[in-house]
């Protein structure tokens, strides 16, 4: 990516000319990720939300301008609400959550219903597993486990501690009704759920990553599955007749 990070102008600056350019008659704008949550990096880019009434479908576009690397999610004032369903319904709320904690860039008087909308979702939460949901998550979660535990291929090892963390750290979200996330939003949902586990959930996996040390993930998903009864596999069935 080819962003000339010396020469770009501030954030909030930036993107309000970026809307005056592109979208001078837009419904609303706001700003948001990273750079509004104080966590702003040389590789982060603006994250900016449209909503147009003119705009015959959503869509996503990314470019670069003013120095910044810029995605734009852009909706009219209907379409926008398949995506926040959608993202609840995988618990993964990025829209709601944009708009919730985004700055606004512009604004025709729309925006405080949206913006009310998103808070009030992510405020729920997502739908809680039901007891055959939890039961499956645990089968598969013990079963990657068990080959956690198993391998003796480092390799291997490598890639199932990656997988174990992702339903681990899902498992233990979701079993307390709390949003999920991929990418560095597993650590930052795991952050905001419990902090003191997160570090520790963290250093497990970093422990095993440096020295094959396998026993302190092992503690952690075990301690994990406990509240639930524990590992699951005799017994488990899935899609058998009666």
């Amino acid at each position: 990516m080819k962003v000339d990070h010396l020469q770009r102008l501030p954030a909030m600056e930036a993107a309000k000319k970026i809307i005056e350019k592109l979208f001078p008659d837009c419904d609303g704008a706001i700003l948001a990720g990273s750079v509004v949550r104080g966590q702003e990096s040389p590789t982060s880019d603006l994250d900016i939300v449209v909503f147009d009434q003119k705009l015959p479908a959503s869509y996503r576009e990314s470019f670069e301008e003013l120095g910044w690397p810029v995605e734009l999610f852009c909706h009219n004032l209907e379409s926008y609400q398949a995506f926040l369903k959608s993202d609840c319904e995988r618990a993964r709320p990025c829209l709601p959550r944009m708009i919730a904690e985004g700055i606004v860039l512009k604004d025709k008087g729309i925006l405080d219903d949206i913006k009310q909308e998103a808070e009030t979702l992510l405020h729920a939460g997502p739908e809680k597993w039901d007891a055959s949901t939890i039961k499956l998550k645990r089968y598969f979660l013990t079963d990657v486990l068990d080959d956690f535990i198993g391998t003796t291929n480092r390799s291997e090892g490598v890639f199932i501690a990656g997988t174990l963390a992702e339903l681990a750290a899902e498992f233990v979200l979701r079993t307390n009704n709390r949003w999920i996330g991929s990418s560095k939003w597993i650590y930052r949902s795991l952050a905001e759920f419990d902090k003191d586990f997160a570090m520790a959930f963290t250093e497990a996996f970093d422990l095993f990553y440096r020295t094959d040390e396998k026993s302190k993930v092992i503690h952690i998903v075990e301690g994990i599955l406990e509240p639930h009864g524990g590992r699951l596999f005799a017994g488990f069935s899935l899609g058998k007749g009666s």
